[in-house]
């Protein structure tokens, strides 16, 4: 398993765990290109999740679907090994302030 592939199965066991909709985008073909890489609906609220292994950066594209998404209304988060805590945090500390993006 890559070490990217480690964060997103982390993040997915912790959705499980919280009982999260979600699912990976299948972004081949007619798909756009940056979407993140797991879509959640989470208390009606659209969330976005992008995962990178360690110093790992977003892309332009990446960086621009995610700022559409939190135009729109929506929240997102930059996920690597050490912030899926943070992640858990977010979703169950109402007072940790996160602004929806770590």
């Amino acid at each position: 398993m890559t070490p990217e592939a480690k964060v997103k199965a982390s993040v997915v066991k912790l959705l499980k765990k919280h009982d999260i909709y979600y699912f990976f985008p299948a972004t081949h073909g007619f798909g756009r290109s940056g979407v993140p890489d797991i879509v959640c609906c989470y208390n009606s609220l659209f969330m976005g999740i992008e995962c990178k292994a360690g110093k790992g950066k977003v892309t332009a594209l990446q960086e621009r679907e995610l700022s559409l998404i939190r135009e729109a209304g929506g929240v997102t988060f930059i996920i690597n090994e050490d912030s899926v805590n943070d992640l858990e945090r977010w979703l169950t500390d109402e007072n940790f302030d996160m602004d929806g993006r770590c």
